[in-house]
């Protein structure tokens, strides 16, 4: 799937319905840590994972753009540190000029005015004013391999997040997390519908029924949910 068509067909899916949809396919959910967080509301980004480890100098994120196409979300690995900034109001703006969609930093951003002002999502951990004091060799993988959290994200990968958080998932599946997604989604919005005209999700979703069957044969609520084909766990 290219980037066009991962905009288009994420462009009305949070991460909590792919998350569900994940969990329902038997994935992994790989997310990022809950502490990663865009630096504005209503931020929504997909792209394909374009990673890159920093050591302390832009350089690295400079070569990741000599090798990103238009629709990357660049991947950074700062192996969460808390005692520098790696991404600044330059650097986005770069990624800006290079096409990319968006910043996704397991560390810290600065330069946040004018970042809010440049308006290119970007997802971090929290500001801090200084940069690295630091320069480290630079490791042969850098530029095809992300650390973010306890997960590893390379190019096989494609980004999305929103205001709930960061996910991690296999490009080679996204249009088949996608339909389920879908599916998801709009049985949640029908749900929801009935529920505002006053139908609440007890009735909609049978609920004495379940109960009956709990105690009857040890059903769960997924189980019954995924039988009468409802949502609301997954």
């Amino acid at each position: 799937m290219d980037a066009i068509e991962l905009q288009r067909t994420y462009l009305d899916l949070t991460t909590p319905h792919v998350a569900d949809a994940i969990l329902r396919l038997g994935m992994p959910i790989r997310q990022a840590p809950a502490s990663v967080r865009p630096i504005w509301e209503d931020t929504h980004v997909v792209g394909r994972a374009r990673p890159s480890r920093h050591v302390g100098s832009v350089d690295v994120f400079l070569e990741a753009f000599e090798q990103s196409e238009p629709g990357d979300v660049l991947v950074v690995d700062n192996a969460g540190r808390d005692d520098e900034a790696c991404v600044g109001d330059l650097v986005t703006l770069e990624a800006r000029l290079a096409g990319l969609a968006g910043i996704v930093i397991w560390g810290l951003h600065r330069d946040s005015r004018e970042l809010r002002d440049i308006r290119l999502p970007v997802f971090s951990q929290g500001t801090l004013p200084g940069g690295p004091q630091r320069l480290d060799a630079q490791e042969p993988d850098a530029l095809t391999a992300a650390r973010f959290g306890i997960h590893t994200v390379t190019a096989d990968d494609f980004v999305l997040g929103d205001d709930d958080g960061v996910l991690f998932l296999p490009l080679d599946r996204a249009a088949e997390i996608a339909a389920l997604a879908t599916t998801i989604r709009d049985t949640e919005r029908h749900q929801a519908a009935r529920m505002n005209l006053g139908t609440s999700f007890r009735e909609q979703a049978r609920f004495t029924e379940f109960l009956a069957a709990r105690d009857r044969d040890g059903t769960t609520f997924r189980q019954h949910l995924r039988s009468i084909g409802g949502a609301i766990e997954e």
